[in-house]
């Protein structure tokens, strides 16, 4: 077993990087487990993804983020975020998963298994979660999700030239991936609970995507769920009528956004609000009902995962290493 460290952080995301690279300069000794590699939330980004936020307000711990565009593309942020961990030298272990914790405030043991199986232990003062909010997609749960067709993450549209693509969806990565497949020679159907685009759509995205779906370029079910999938098509119902439709299918681009590992977080005695999936904690240092247990990031939005951002969540690393030091 190792010596004690002053933090374990679980989660090697831009989030959890802001927690080491605030950790370093105040002299406290720090380790990032990760059952991935550095940021690979976004590394499952679509490649050519372009940041809506600029560059300054990605920057973590004052290291610059100098590009020649004000917004950063995916590329380019994966090439910063390491930078970080380079700069501030954090002892990083990747794809090395966290499968316990126990112990107290002031020394808390965690066990880990490495991708080889290697299983090791680790005794820390306190413990940050910085695991994201990327843990596993939220399933339609209707027959057939489980064929390969069905995709819930997006990169590139090039694999659906000449297909039939239903995406299922309208926000932000729905849209998108729509536009890009239909531009890409695809035949795109979109499919959503509700009767329009939802409100939170980049304001610039809109008109493109609202002329290609009155055009009849793009094929859009309002107010229809699927009910089932097959291979060669998807069932649709209508959420009033009950009246179903069968539409041909070759892919289903399953845009329905991702979840945190809340059962990860409860395990640890940490208490979650029913109604809004938010860990209990002090929004002032981070720290939860449970002392010594801190959260950072994502998380901390419980269900609204469109309220904390990199840029918001990367203030919670120095919060909390304030608050450690503080006593």
């Amino acid at each position: 077993m190792s010596d004690l460290i002053d933090l374990a952080i679980v989660g090697a995301g831009p989030c959890g990087i802001a927690v080491g690279a605030a950790a370093a300069p105040a002299g406290l000794s720090a380790t990032l487990y990760d059952r991935g590699c550095i940021t690979s939330s976004l590394v499952d980004y679509p490649y050519y993804m372009t940041f809506f936020s600029t560059a300054l307000k990605l920057e973590i711990a004052g290291v610059p983020f100098t590009i020649a565009d004000s917004k950063p593309t995916r590329r380019e942020a994966l090439g910063y975020y390491r930078r970080v961990v380079q700069y501030f030298e954090l002892d990083v272990h990747q794809y090395e998963e966290v499968t316990s914790i126990e112990g107290q405030k002031g020394d808390f043991v965690l066990s880990t298994r490495a991708r080889s199986g290697a299983e090791d232990t680790v005794r820390a003062k306190v413990i940050v979660i910085a695991t994201g909010g990327f843990h596993e997609p939220n399933y339609l749960d209707v027959p057939g999700e489980d064929l390969p067709k069905v995709k819930h993450y997006y990169q590139e549209p090039f694999p659906f030239y000449d297909q039939d693509v239903l995406v299922v969806g309208a926000g932000n990565s729905s849209v998108e991936s729509a536009l890009e497949t239909y531009r890409a020679g695809a035949r795109v159907t979109m499919v959503h609970l509700f009767d329009k685009i939802d409100r939170g759509v980049k304001p610039w995205v809109v008109p493109d995507i609202q002329n290609r779906l009155a055009n009849g370029e793009i094929e859009v079910y309002w107010n229809h769920r699927i009910q089932e999938i097959l291979p060669t098509k998807v069932i649709l119902e209508d959420t009033d009528s009950m009246e179903t439709v069968e539409i041909a299918n070759d892919w289903v681009l399953a845009m329905t956004g991702w979840r945190p590992d809340r059962g990860f977080i409860s395990g640890l005695g940490i208490s979650i609000d029913d109604e809004t999936g938010i860990p209990s904690h002090d929004t002032d240092t981070m720290e939860s009902n449970v002392p010594g247990i801190y959260i950072a990031g994502v998380l901390a939005a419980g269900y609204n995962a469109n309220k904390i951002f990199i840029e918001n969540g990367k203030l919670h690393g120095p919060k909390i290493v304030e608050a450690i030091v503080a006593g």
